[in-house]
């Protein structure tokens, strides 16, 4: 059988939208729950292949999806590095220290090996072993500017003040940061092809506290140099640009083949903008609405997708508390579709 997102992202034509859902493993599965509950903590179910991989597979064997994507978060490299951070049960990540200057950056450089990360590479083995040729297994990592912007919080932020600060105060040191992110985060993702993965997502969740002119300047170099380091992959490579709907032409020139943009984003503009295959962007929040509405907003957003070039997804991650019966009527919208 053809596989749907793959040729998707290669811009060939296929019998109907490919979809997927970000963090579609997760809490709003009950299965996931009792997971979760057996594992003790979010960072033991990252970090045990068997549970991580039984977490990638569980919105698989109950829906309809054509990709799976590992489970895993994207600070976990990170300790590759020497960052060490925890996941409270509430709040988000938060890490032991922050990395507030620039010489607290110099002490990062890429591992020497990807050794640590071996769990993550026997997740993705056991997923590829059970998933059928044409369900897609997608590996993935942050963006440079989003992994920057935790080193220099230590924590979640509404709005990233450090991290924008230092990148005014700082600027050439803080490139150098990006760089050094940029070429650990290239290694990783080779590390998961190798694994198994056959397309990569860099997830820049953050990108959109900056505006165009000072993205161009700060981050693209590295997310040219992370992307360029992919090339001779062969896999598909996908930037989630969060918040990132100024940002389109910003990024048209990256050696990429995806962009996934949030509901805030034209999906024809951003196909227009940037020339590449455009994923999304259903809002989260329709999934909560009766199922003729989710039915309904969903089958706008297709009309509003480019005829060739296009992957379902939502705008940003399902989340917790989604009703099940709103992702089941989002898909079967999509699974409609001519």
């Amino acid at each position: 059988m053809v596989n749907r997102f793959l040729a998707a992202c290669r811009k060939q034509k296929v019998d109907r939208p490919p979809v997927w859902i970000m963090r579609q493993a997760g809490r709003y599965l009950p299965e996931y729950r009792a997971l979760r509950e057996k594992a003790g903590s979010f960072l033991t179910l990252c970090t045990n292949p068997e549970l991580a991989a039984e977490a990638t597979l569980q919105p698989l064997r109950r829906f309809p999806l054509d990709a799976a994507i590992i489970f895993s978060d994207i600070l976990l490299p990170l300790q590759a590095l020497g960052v060490s951070f925890q996941f409270p049960d509430n709040g988000g990540p938060r890490l032991a220290q922050a990395f507030a200057g620039p010489e607290d950056w110099a002490e990062l450089q890429a591992p020497a090996s990807w050794e640590s990360m071996e769990p993550v590479a026997q997740a993705l083995r056991i997923v590829r072993q059970a998933l059928p040729p044409e369900v897609a297994l997608i590996g993935f990592c942050g963006a440079p500017w989003t992994l920057a912007c935790y080193l220099l919080e230590a924590r979640g932020s509404s709005d990233w003040t450090k991290a924008r600060i230092a990148a005014h105060r700082w600027p050439s040191q803080l490139q150098k940061l990006l760089s050094t992110l940029a070429h650990a985060m290239g290694e990783y993702v080779a590390f998961q092809v190798a694994a198994g993965a056959q397309a990569v997502q860099v997830f820049d969740s953050w990108a959109g506290v900056l505006p165009p002119e000072q993205y161009q300047e700060l981050v693209v170099p590295a997310l040219e140099r992370l992307f360029r380091s992919l090339e001779g992959l062969g896999v598909p490579r996908i930037l989630y640009l969060g918040h990132g709907s100024h940002l389109l032409r910003t990024v048209a020139a990256l050696p990429l083949e995806v962009v996934s943009v949030d509901w805030r984003t034209d999906l024809r503009k951003a196909a227009r903008l940037t020339g590449k295959v455009v994923q999304g962007n259903l809002d989260p929040a329709v999934l909560f609405a009766s199922e003729t509405e989710v039915k309904r907003h969903t089958k706008a957003m297709l009309q509003r997708a480019p005829e060739v070039g296009y992957i379902a997804n939502l705008g940003h991650g399902i989340w917790p508390d989604t009703p099940i019966a709103g992702v089941e009527a989002f898909l079967t919208a999509i699974q409609e579709n001519p």
